[in-house]
């Protein structure tokens, strides 16, 4: 399983979550997110000990405020700390009569964070629920102040029905408004009967994907150290801990999957056209379903289908690997293949793998960078790049709120050394170069010399990493910690390992 980001409580955390003692604290585990490649929202209001947050006055959350961003910027070698969250669920938190009307709030919140820390976005306003006019009343006042958020943010936690209407108002709402299109993230989602639920779960990240949700994150629910209940005994997984591994090993590029309504049957996909294997993960229905998939040509006319299912088995019990449904050879026709699945259990989810039936290479050689943690940079698209993506404006160095790095996980076989060849463009007509790090490791440099330009893609670079057996995490930076800083500047296409 491979984490992108999570939101945090604050430097100094007062809130007691789900009845448990303060934990969490955003700047004690930065080490340990970045381990894995996770960036960090800080949820500023879990300073205070009880929720809903009980107001005091103004001077006092100001002056925590402060607290907490001085704490931050005195954290040095803290780099994955990605927005400051102003409030928590103001719909239903915010103490209007003590403290007057939230957008109000927002901007002086705002302007204080600001005068400290101009840089690290700022994420809301990170409602219970979207609502137009609420909405549209907190734009209107952030806009004319000044104020916007760098990531808008709200909470989807009564059904995935509605997350592909609530998204599309929005960004119907912000154009109307002449805001420029923002950042989404939905850093709260799934009710407490569902967030256990595979099934459900799967009909939640189909929707977040055809939405353009940039990042999202499970409820916090359950007590510390399970992942949010994905795992029990400290380690071992449960149902729905096998279905975020299915998604976070989706290699290549994300496909166009259309359910045939809002409810029931949905899913996701990927194809890693390096190996050629499509991915498909799905749920919440019961039954015989039918999975229709197109654009198959590149796989030849004989495929193996592997159908793999994994249940609802709740808060505490394990499951200790997916269950194999079935894995037959098919015929492609015209590029197309309809796969009809049995006896599904809504609760569950079930992933289907399509690959040629010559076989393919045993591990994913090729990482994209658009796929990457990416940090202070910005994925972008190009023609000529492999994907279709890339990661530039790769940019800056010097503190750790402005370093500018990119992070791969990636899982090999075996402990050994292995050729990494970087897919890259250099546009500024001299050799640029980048830190090279991998699981915490000493720093290298890797240099670019120039190519045809920005965003023109083929050249390669070459070095070698030694990698241990399973899971690593490699940095390409620009600036990182104990890193001196690189030169010129680079973008990022890929990385492959053989």
């Amino acid at each position: 399983m491979k984490v992108n980001s999570l939101t945090q409580p604050a430097p100094g955390v007062g809130q007691r979550p789900n009845g448990q003692p303060p934990g969490g604290d955003s700047l004690l585990i930065a080490p340990q997110a970045t381990r894995v490649g996770a960036g960090q929202f800080i949820r500023m209001p879990d300073i205070y000990p009880d929720f809903p947050y009980r107001w005091v006055s103004w001077d006092d959350w100001l002056a925590k405020v402060d607290t907490m961003v001085r704490a931050r910027l005195n954290a040095t070698t803290v780099t994955n700390v990605i927005g400051w969250e102003l409030w928590n669920e103001p719909d239903y938190t915010w103490n209007t009569a003590a403290a007057g009307n939230f957008n109000d709030g927002w901007v002086r919140t705002h302007r204080a964070v600001r005068a400290l820390d101009p840089q690290t976005p700022i994420v809301g306003p990170s409602t219970a629920v979207y609502n137009r006019s609420w909405m549209q009343a907190f734009l209107t006042r952030a806009r004319d102040t000044g104020t916007l958020p760098d990531v808008i943010c709200w909470h989807e936690l009564q059904d995935p029905v509605r997350i592909a209407s609530d998204i599309a108002d929005y960004r119907n709402l912000e154009a109307s408004l002449g805001i420029s299109p923002r950042r989404l993230s939905i850093n709260e989602y799934a009710a407490p009967a569902e967030v256990d639920v595979p099934g459900r779960i799967a009909s939640y990240v189909a929707k977040l994907e055809r939405g353009g949700a940039e990042s999202a994150h499970r409820a916090f629910w359950y007590e510390y150290g399970t992942m949010n209940g994905l795992v029990v005994n400290n380690s071992q997984p449960t149902g729905t801990w096998w279905l975020y591994k299915w998604y976070g090993d989706m290699a290549g590029g994300m496909l166009t999957t259309t359910p045939s309504t809002q409810t029931g049957l949905d899913g996701f996909a990927s194809y890693d056209g390096t190996r050629r294997i499509v991915n498909v993960v799905f749920g919440n229905e019961a039954g015989t379903n039918t999975v229709n998939l197109t654009g198959l040509g590149a796989l030849g006319s004989s495929v193996r289908v592997t159908l793999l299912s994994t249940p609802s088995s709740g808060r505490f019990t394990a499951v200790t690997a997916p269950a194999t449904v079935s894995t037959t050879t098919r015929t492609v026709s015209g590029g197309q293949l309809s796969v009809s699945v049995p006896n599904m259990v809504a609760t569950s989810a079930y992933q289907l793998v399509v690959e040629p039936a010559s076989g393919v290479p045993a591990y994913q050689q090729r990482y994209e960078a658009e796929n990457a943690s990416v940090f202070r940079a910005q994925r972008l698209s190009a023609a000529s790049a492999s994907g279709g993506g890339y990661v530039g404006r790769i940019d800056n160095a010097g503190t750790p709120r402005t370093d500018s790095y990119v992070d791969f996980v990636v899982n090999v076989p075996a402990a050994r050394a292995y050729t990494m060849t970087i897919g890259y463009a250099n546009g500024t007509g001299a050799t640029a170069t980048q830190g090279l790090a991998y699981n915490g490791g000493a720093w290298s440099t890797v240099s670019y010399p120039p190519t045809a330009g920005w965003g023109q893609f083929g050249a390669t670079a070459g070095t070698t990493v030694t990698l241990r057996a399973g899971y690593n995490v490699i940095r390409l930076a620009k600036g990182s910690p104990y890193f001196a800083g690189g030169t010129g500047y680079a973008e990022l296409d890929y990385i492959q390992l053989t």
